[in-house]
Formats: C-alpha cells, sequence, structure tokens
C-alpha cells in the first residue's frame, strides 16, 4: 500500500511538471504613439496638414502578438497590408519614431533578449541583458477582459543626450522661412543652433505603469516589460500605451518560442548608436534640402 501510495504521488507530480512545462499563451496588444507635434504657422495646405498628422497617427498604431509560455516569449508585429497610397516614406517615418520591435525574444531564466532587427536593408541581432525593472507593487485594480489586474510602478531614467534624442524623437523638422538662419542669439548675445532638441524641454526620467494579473503566473509581458508576478496586460510608457485586446491559453496549435538567429549580433549601445549616426545622416541631408535622395545602409568603418 505504501509503494502504491509513493506511485500515486509520483505520477501526480509528473503530470503535474508535464503541463507546467507544455504551458503557453498567446496574447494580442494594441500599441498607440501619440505625437505633440504643432504645424501651425507652416506654409502647408489645411488638406495636406490633415493628411499629414493621420500619417503620422497610422504609423504610431500598431499591432503585436506575444507566444509565451513559463520562462520565454516571443513578441512580433502584425504586418498589416499596405494600401495603394502608401509609399516608402512610411516605413522611413516609422523607422524615425521609433521602428518596430522585429522578433523580439525574451529568456526570463537567463535574463536575457535577443531581437532581430532590419535597418536600411541590413539585419541585425542585438542580444544583450533585460533591463531590471524596479517595480513598486500596490493594490489598485480593474478588470482588463476577464481578468483582475493589479497597478505596478517603475521610474526610468531617461538618456538626455543628443543621440538618444534622435533615437527617440527622429530628425527635427524642416525650419520655418523665417526660421532658415542657422543659428540664433540667446540672451547673452551668444549664438545657439536653433534645433528642435533646443527647443525641447528634456524630462531626465519617467514613470512606467503596468497592470499585471497573477491570475496567469508567468513573469514576462509585451516587448522588454517583465518581472511582475503575473503577466502584463497593460503598458502606460509616456505617451505610448499598449493594451492587451485579446488572450488564448493553451492553444490547440502549439507554436515554438525560438530565439532569432539571422542577423549580425551586435549589443543594445552598438545598436543604438549605429541608429542615432542614421537620423543625423537623415537629418542632414533634410536640412540641406536634398529630400529626393534615398540613400541605404552604409556600414560603418
Amino acid at each position: 500500500m505504501k509503494l502504491n501510495h509513493i506511485l500515486i504521488v509520483c505520477t501526480l507530480l509528473c503530470l503535474r511538471f508535464a503541463c507546467a512545462q507544455d504551458f503557453q499563451g498567446i496574447a494580442t496588444y494594441q500599441s498607440k504613439t501619440t505625437l505633440d507635434i504643432n504645424l501651425e504657422g507652416r506654409r502647408i495646405p489645411e488638406d495636406r496638414k490633415a493628411q499629414i498628422m493621420e500619417r503620422m497617427k497610422k504609423g504610431m498604431e500598431r499591432t503585436y502578438d506575444l507566444n509565451f509560455d513559463r520562462t520565454a516569449s516571443l513578441y512580433t508585429e502584425q504586418q498589416a497590408l499596405e494600401t495603394p497610397n502608401t509609399d516608402s516614406r512610411g516605413g522611413r517615418f516609422r523607422m524615425m519614431m521609433g521602428g518596430s520591435t522585429g522578433i523580439y525574444y525574451k529568456d526570463i531564466q537567463t535574463k536575457t533578449f535577443k531581437n532581430q532587427q532590419e535597418l536600411f536593408g541590413k539585419v541585425f541581432l542585438v542580444v544583450d541583458s533585460l533591463e531590471p525593472w524596479q517595480w513598486k507593487l500596490g493594490s489598485e485594480t480593474k478588470k482588463i477582459g476577464n481578468y483582475t489586474a493589479y497597478k505596478a510602478t517603475a521610474i526610468k531614467k531617461i538618456d538626455t543626450s543628443s543621440t538618444n534624442q534622435f533615437r527617440r524623437f527622429g530628425p527635427p523638422p524642416p525650419p520655418r522661412d523665417e526660421e532658415k538662419k542657422a543659428q540664433e542669439k540667446d540672451s547673452t548675445g551668444a549664438k545657439t543652433e536653433n534645433t528642435l532638441f533646443n527647443r525641447m524641454e528634456q524630462p531626465t526620467e519617467k514613470e512606467i505603469v503596468a497592470w499585471y494579473t497573477p491570475e496567469i503566473p508567468v513573469s514576462t509581458g509585451p516587448g522588454n516589460y517583465w518581472g511582475l508576478p503575473g503577466l502584463i496586460l497593460e503598458v502606460h510608457d509616456d505617451k505610448t500605451v499598449i493594451l492587451c485586446s485579446k488572450l488564448v491559453l493553451n492553444p490547440t496549435e502549439k507554436s515554438k518560442i525560438e530565439a532569432p538567429k539571422k542577423g549580425k549580433e551586435i549589443t543594445q549601445a552598438e545598436y543604438d548608436e549605429i541608429v542615432a549616426d542614421k537620423m543625423k545622416e537623415m537629418s542632414e541631408r533634410f536640412r540641406g534640402g536634398n529630400r529626393g535622395r534615398q540613400g541605404g545602409f552604409r556600414p560603418r568603418g
């Protein structure tokens, strides 16, 4: 009897372990970013202004799928069908405003990620450690779909260097006719460069708000967000809101959650520097009035 009891316990433990290993889910997220851009005062027809603002709005609305198990996840953007009026400028605008996440793989156990990105025809594989989040758990709750979500916050420092601003906001717009002088005098009489970043108030930190559900006990979420005792269903990061719109647990057809392998392997800092250099190049070309030429990626060195 005692031996039979031990065998039953062992069998149940094995079944529980097998179920844990097979556990998977697919979450769909809607991401929207708002931009404070004022086109007033510029010599642009009103209908053209409306077209520009609509293109910017569409360019900052994206849909992602998160395939996850208990230890790893794969975050990919759904590819929308291009409309007949879509041109190559749409892709360049998306890249200037932050691009996409490409194929983003997170391994919670090793605390590492691999992000496959394509930049002007060249593929990179960004491999680095996951950013640690110092989450502060709160007691506030709300319903997201059928799940009870709890609020958590974290403070993130912002790199205010000029190269990082290019990466975050893209190249500045062309100067107005009355601003075509390359430099302006400040209150001391010294000349300062009239750039978008000199006119922009740059915060040094921001609060990230996340909503997670312990009902799905996985420590992952969309993009680079992770580290909470439950799946992250909603994120408020400055002007970007990411919201889970669909969730399927243990789908009939399970997919392989594997890290991407294609591309030149570099670190996140190296990739950021490459993007910043490209942004500066595009900005200089734009400011010089050479808007019609479209340069491809030229490797440094």
